[in-house]
């Protein structure tokens, strides 16, 4: 079992962009899970990963105006699945249409695709918006036997999902070892034999096969600062699905968009979160 440490940021004035702002830049730093608190959040990362002075980047460059301050508590190895069970994984529906559960859930609707997650402290149950954003346009999208690419998989759900759905063969990317692991558990859970799993970043994106339907669910950042590789990984005519930011950063998002010729199909958004489409000419 992984050690933890679990960094609580409390926030003067508390407000609640500006919490997000600071969860978007301690995920730059490793950080993989966060709770909300009532003047902040709680954010974990691996015990082997934590180091002092990163928090104190991560907080400078976050943007956040408010008075930031925190204290660190090791958390000692543990069955992760039990801890998201009793406090914060609960079965969750998508679009009616999916239902995302875990191996120790058994009250939970049955519906026409039927995820199972066993998260441990990787990122992506459907219960963020960003990710049921994006689960709920692939349920939109035709992927019957396209080619699919998933950047930073984490638990590896939208991966799952384009498999479910009928993508002829799908790639899922993870940089971080212990979410890569995990993905690879959740793949073999769902029983999807065409989704291959790579570890690694957007550099492996040269040896994978350019895709139909490129998915992106990370954040703001890292978009802006691989979308030149996404778009060289995708066909011409190809669609790629973006999320992992706020709907203010969707005009950056954008402009490094717009530079590669790709074209804005649609954006939907979820209590400040963006879910951008767009399409390679």
């Amino acid at each position: 079992m992984n050690d933890y440490v679990k960094v609580t940021f409390r926030l003067s004035p508390y407000d609640e962009m500006q919490a997000d702002m600071l969860v978007a830049s301690l995920a730059d730093y490793g950080y993989e899970c966060f709770e909300p608190t009532a003047d902040g959040t709680e954010a974990y990362i691996a015990e082997k990963d934590f180091d002092a002075l990163a928090v104190r980047k991560a907080v400078d460059e976050s943007g956040v105006t408010a008075s930031v301050t925190w204290d660190a508590e090791e958390i000692k190895g543990r069955n992760w699945n039990e801890e998201w069970e009793k406090n914060y994984f609960k079965p969750m529906t998508i679009a009616g249409r999916c239902v995302v559960h875990s191996t120790f859930h058994t009250d939970y609707p049955r519906l026409e695709y039927e995820i199972i997650i066993d998260p441990k402290m990787a990122f992506g149950t459907g219960h963020h918006e960003t990710t049921s954003l994006m689960v709920e346009q692939i349920l939109r999208e035709n992927v019957q036997g396209k080619v699919v690419t998933d950047m930073g998989t984490g638990t590896g759900i939208l991966a799952i999902m384009a498999s479910m759905c009928g993508a002829g063969k799908v790639t899922g990317i993870e940089i971080d070892a212990d979410a890569y692991a995990n993905a690879v558990e959740n793949v073999a859970l769902n029983n999807v034999g065409n989704v291959e799993l790579l570890h690694g970043d957007a550099s492996l994106l040269a040896g994978v096969e350019a895709a139909d339907l490129l998915l992106a669910n990370i954040n703001r950042n890292i978009i802006t600062g691989d979308i030149d590789r996404y778009a060289a990984a995708l066909k011409p005519g190809g669609t790629m699905l973006l999320s992992g930011f706020y709907v203010e950063d969707i005009p950056v998002v954008m402009q490094a968009a717009s530079e590669l010729g790709l074209q804005q199909v649609l954006h939907n958004e979820k209590n400040r979160w963006a879910m951008l489409k767009l399409a390679k000419a």
